[in-house]
């Protein structure tokens, strides 16, 4: 793993020390927190979380109206706002303030690059308990794109398994319909995984919505539509012994292999040769002229 993964591997955390609840003092600490104006702060337009839940944000929104903002904001100089400050981190904390009704927040002031913001802001997002399956997806997917993480370096620095990683950024080829539902909360993360393999995932993913049904049905539900379709198939790869029977005496002589496969709707004799020699004999003892 490259240094900077190294430096980002427990996450903010990292960046901005390991910080228990705090009250924020008034004046600013060097590299410290400092208390800023709610309406000094604007929110990252690279911030790639797009979906705020407004009844979770009320919830936030309860406790810090009792126990105030309990972990700073990461926020750096506005290059647009002279006097002003963009959000990195904690773009959920800074919206359930302002609902709170609070004047200031605590934050934490880190100057660094577009890049380096974009990429704790999606760090900070991916480690979030909260974040849609399809956001979680996309945020890893920028960052193997756009800053050379591997997916082992990613599993390391959000502390998951390389495997999760995988399986998340699967959920990218589903179609854009499921995509969306995915987003809206129709679907789960689970349902989403049955549906990558479904040879339509679009209309089975509609009727899982409104049928309700669960991961495990939905499972179920696929199978059988793939069964029906296997059927023909696992019908004619099943023998019985009267068949092998029959292919061995068939292929004792003809002196080549001979393959039977047969179903509800009739079946096929392969017959297997090995040179034009074997194929021109097989035509003479059937009458066939070359």
């Amino acid at each position: 793993m490259n240094d900077k993964s190294a430096r980002l591997g427990r996450g903010l955390a990292a960046l901005i020390g390991d910080l228990a609840p705090v009250e924020a003092p008034a004046a600013p600490e060097a590299g410290g927190i400092r208390r800023i104006a709610v309406d000094a702060i604007v929110p990252n337009r690279s911030n790639p979380r797009r979906d705020f839940d407004t009844d979770l944000l009320d919830e936030l929104a309860a406790s810090i109206k009792e126990k105030g903002v309990m972990q700073p904001l990461l926020v750096r100089s506005a290059a647009d706002k002279p006097g002003g400050f963009e959000l990195i981190a904690g773009e959920r904390r800074w919206r359930a303030a302002q609902r709170a009704g609070l004047h200031e927040v605590p934050v934490i002031v880190r100057e660094v690059d577009d890049r380096e913001a974009l990429e704790l802001a999606i760090i900070e997002n991916v480690q979030r308990a909260d974040l849609n399956p399809l956001e979680e997806a996309l945020g890893y997917d920028q960052l193997l794109q756009h800053f050379d993480y591997t997916q082992n370096d990613l599993g390391h620095v959000i502390g998951k398994s390389r495997s999760h990683v995988a399986n998340t950024l699967r959920l990218l080829k589903l179609p854009d319909d499921v995509r969306a539902m995915l987003s809206r909360g129709e679907l789960t993360a689970g349902h989403a995984r049955t549906l990558i393999t479904a040879e339509d995932p679009s209309g089975l993913a509609r009727r899982i919505v409104a049928e309700g049904l669960s991961v495990r049905q939905a499972e179920t539900l696929m199978q059988a539509r793939s069964g029906k379709a296997d059927a023909p198939r696992r019908a004619m790869a099943e023998k019985d012994a009267d068949t092998i029977g029959l292919e061995k005496r068939l292929a004792d002589a003809l002196g080549l292999g001979v393959v039977i496969t047969h179903g509800d709707r009739g079946g096929r004799i392969e017959i297997r040769y090995s040179t034009l020699e074997q194929l021109d004999d097989l035509c003479r003892r059937f009458g066939v002229s070359g």
